[in-house]
């Protein structure tokens, strides 16, 4: 089956957009313009332009028009090693709200606890210079740390130190971490305190500490795909 017409016009605006014909902060033609263009109703050029703003190329200006939106350059982030806490280089500040809770079925899974658990959940936004830029959520098994100097992750005197530190001190080593890494569009929760357009591809790191088969922290940091990428350096021993 041939494709909608308002889907074969947004095509053709996004490869002018991606040729460059349509440059970044040029007004798309009007609603006008593109029904005479295509020879089209007005109500099949204003959809054609709302898939474009749904995909985050163009954006309207009250008023104005409809503009190519520009698009910010990839900021490149260090990971940082395993165990940190957020697993990102940054230099601003950070907000953090932590609370005893539940834990749901595929926390509770990642846990290796039962669904219902007592976890200590932390939420956290991170900023760099001021600019919105990693939130993150970790939970950790309160059979674990209640009661200890650790219970709260952003209190006491290993605050912010991250879970291997924290960890460490009440006596469990972290031996190892899995981590991984996938994108996915961005929930509306995610783009309003990220500050991203609409339909917004995130990163999504998920971590797990263990110590040695026991998970003793799982955590998920989500950030903009397309204002940042994660850059990791390893170390490769000498081989015999």
């Amino acid at each position: 089956m041939s494709r909608p017409t308002y889907l074969r016009i947004a095509d053709d605006l996004r490869h002018r957009i991606q040729e460059g014909e349509l440059a970044p902060g040029e007004r798309v033609p009007s609603r006008t313009q593109l029904s005479r263009r295509y020879t089209v109703s007005d109500r099949v050029a204003v959809e054609a332009v709302k898939v474009l703003m749904n995909e985050g190329l163009v954006e309207g200006r009250p008023g104005s028009g409809t503009y190519v939106r520009r698009r910010p350059e990839a900021r490149r982030l260090h990971h940082e090693p395993p165990g940190a806490s957020p697993p990102v280089a940054l230099n601003g500040a950070r907000r953090a709200t932590s609370a005893e809770a539940t834990a749901p079925a595929p926390i509770a899974e990642r846990l290796g606890v039962d669904a219902g658990a007592d976890v200590m959940r932390t939420d956290y936004l991170f900023f760099d210079d001021e600019e919105p830029i990693v939130l993150a959520t970790s939970w950790e098994p309160l059979a674990l740390t209640r009661d200890t100097a650790v219970m709260w992750p952003e209190q006491g005197p290993f605050a912010s130190q991250g879970p291997v530190c924290r960890m460490a001190s009440i006596g469990v080593t972290v031996t190892r971490t899995t981590e991984t890494v996938s994108a996915r569009p961005a929930l509306e929760e995610e783009s309003r305190r990220l500050d991203l357009p609409r339909s917004a591809v995130v990163i999504v790191l998920r971590r797990t500490c263990l110590a040695g088969e026991r998970p003793v922290e799982t955590a998920e940091f989500v950030l903009s795909a397309e204002r940042h990428e994660l850059s990791q350096e390893f170390e490769i021993g000498e081989t015999r």
